[in-house]
């Protein structure tokens, strides 16, 4: 274990999935959704082959006892994405950002509604204080002086991206009972990369050469990223890195103000703070919990 390699690790894969929400962004008039999902998904297909192999872990990479639940997974992910990308064409990116953390807090009511889950006092009442900065955030867009049908259907595309991130964060909770974790990355490329290919039909563009680049940037960022946070999980334990998670709302009201001219409204800055506070309160309390069993069964070694 190195907790500040970790950190470190970590930090890197969020900014640059936030480059790559930055490249999708600035790409989205100019090509439809499910174009941009193909190149996201296939250009990040080489990145994370080399990466299994150099590990070795190449032949693991490519086993599977599902090949089903990885379709599933794939489709699911694949609207989740479908719908972020969407909603990065018609919000502000600080604004996308903040509202798609509405999906870890779906998760926790997810995962009691679908896995089982004990869902404790504590962790409910933090679902709710995040929804309510979720709907702080929102709130503006919903009033009669700002409301219009580009804002509307963004807040529209991302809170459904968010049921769907939540669901695939289910499946993935199934799918580790049998599956490493290299082919579930790997398969959900794989698997992403196909199902956007079928939205060809529906006005998929021949790109001027400078979105060419952006979208393959987009796609080789999304490998990377998904890389270092892989990696960022064998360095140090998830209660460790978790709460980093959130500098994605810095990042992108950096990139949003320097990039787009989008400065951060008031409401967006209270609810991203009340959605984060709700985040960091989830992983406390599991830390916790984690080291109360640790406590009682001190025979145990944490697994990293």
């Amino acid at each position: 274990m190195s907790p500040l390699r970790g950190i470190a690790y970590k930090l890197l894969a969020i900014c640059m999935f936030s480059i790559m929400a930055v490249l999708i962004k600035a790409s989205a008039d100019h090509v439809p959704v499910g174009e941009a999902v193909f190149f996201r998904s296939f250009f990040a297909l080489p990145i994370i082959i080399g990466w299994l192999a150099w590990r070795g872990d190449l032949g693991t990479g490519l086993r599977t006892v599902r090949p089903m639940g990885h379709v599933w997974r794939g489709l699911i992910g694949v609207m989740g994405m479908g719908f972020n990308f969407a909603a990065l064409g018609l919000l502000p990116l600080p604004e996308v950002t903040a509202l798609g953390y509405a999906a870890p807090l779906l998760t926790v009511l997810f995962a009691a509604l679908l896995l089982g889950e004990r869902l404790r006092l504590f962790r409910l009442a933090t679902v709710f204080l995040g929804l309510f900065g979720v709907v702080i955030v929102i709130w503006p867009r919903l009033s009669l002086d700002n409301l219009s049908d580009v804002a509307l259907l963004g807040v529209v595309c991302v809170m459904t991206s968010a049921v769907f991130r939540a669901l695939a964060q289910i499946h993935i909770r199934r799918l580790v009972a049998t599956e490493e974790t290299s082919a579930i990355v790997f398969y959900f490329s794989l698997s992403s990369t196909c199902l956007a290919l079928l939205t060809l039909p529906f006005g998929w563009v021949w790109p001027a050469p400078h979105v060419v680049v952006m979208l393959i940037g987009a796609g080789l960022m999304g490998g990377i990223a998904q890389i270092f946070l892989t990696s960022s999980y064998r360095y140090a334990e998830a209660s460790v890195v978790a709460p980093f998670d959130y500098a994605a709302i810095l990042f992108s009201i950096v990139f949003g103000m320097l990039l787009f001219d989008e400065w951060p409204t008031v409401s967006v800055l209270i609810g991203s703070g009340i959605v984060v506070l709700a985040g960091l309160l989830v992983v406390w309390r599991e830390r916790q919990l984690g080291l109360q069993r640790g406590k009682a069964r001190p025979g145990l070694t944490p697994q990293g």
